[in-house]
């Protein structure tokens, strides 16, 4: 059962058509540390790489963050690369860059072609939004608008209108991620994803997050969302699972949903 749009890129759908898509995180800190990092997550076969940027003590470096990025896709082969650069007030790590030299180095790593996917914060000026989705679209890169709130999960009308604030701020791929109290916040962004992927005319992504969100890592694909996130080596949010108790609860579901 699919309730969601895919996720293509350069024409194709992502691992044949593959619903949901799984992502796994690199967060090293150094260069070796994340070399070492993409061998050990790539042993476990997941469909999408996320480089989360923030994380490496050379974003400053414009230049290493491409020939990094350069090295992680030559290993990926054709697994595609995510890349994003998390903001402290989303869930991110601090960095020492202004958010005018954020903008520049997505313009740069865009430029280079290295990357398949990048993800920028909805939150931020609007004119930052379109210096980073022009050269995204020139360079055939998809554009992940993203909104994430740690402390609480807005209300339903709320989350469907950041869904389609994605969309019309020009994103290839909406996403929300929000933080649970209960489980009737797990249940709002529920509905709101299955509301809002059958209204938007591009694919989305959501998660709640923390132990009640794991619920959503695990099933939210039925409600629409297109992607999940898993721990390859280490989990760059709270909440995530193991990419192989992931796979394995998926098969279950599958399974079970698509038997007569």
């Amino acid at each position: 059962m699919q309730t969601g749009k895919p996720i293509e890129l350069h024409g194709q759908p992502v691992a044949g058509g593959k619903f949901p898509l799984i992502c796994t995180p690199l967060v090293g800190r150094t260069r070796d540390q994340i070399v070492a990092e993409v061998q050990l997550v790539l042993a476990k076969k997941p469909d999408i790489l996320e480089w989360r940027v923030d994380f490496f003590e050379g974003i400053g470096n414009t230049a290493e963050v491409i020939a990094l990025a350069t090295r992680i896709k030559a290993a990926a082969g054709v697994i595609p690369l995510l890349f994003t650069r998390r903001s402290i007030q989303e869930g991110g790590e601090k960095i020492s860059l202004s958010e005018d030299q954020v903008v520049a180095l997505y313009q740069a790593v865009c430029e280079s072609r290295q990357v398949d996917v990048i993800d920028f914060e909805m939150c931020k000026n609007p004119a930052h939004i379109a210096q980073v989705r022009a050269p995204s679209k020139a360079n055939d890169i998809k554009l992940i608008l993203s909104f994430h709130d740690f402390s609480c999960t807005p209300g339903l009308e709320t989350l469907n209108q950041r869904f389609l604030q994605a969309e019309q701020l020009g994103a290839d791929i909406a996403k929300v991620a929000v933080m649970p109290r209960d489980l009737d916040d797990v249940l709002t962004l529920l509905t709101a994803t299955l509301k809002s992927s059958q209204k938007l005319k591009i694919p989305l992504i959501s998660m709640s997050m923390g132990p009640y969100g794991s619920l959503t890592r695990l099933f939210g694909w039925t409600f629409g969302s297109a992607l999940t996130f898993a721990v390859g080596a280490s989990s760059s949010a709270p909440g995530q699972v193991p990419i192989e108790d992931l796979n394995t609860v998926l098969a279950i579901l599958q399974k079970s949903m698509t038997s007569e």
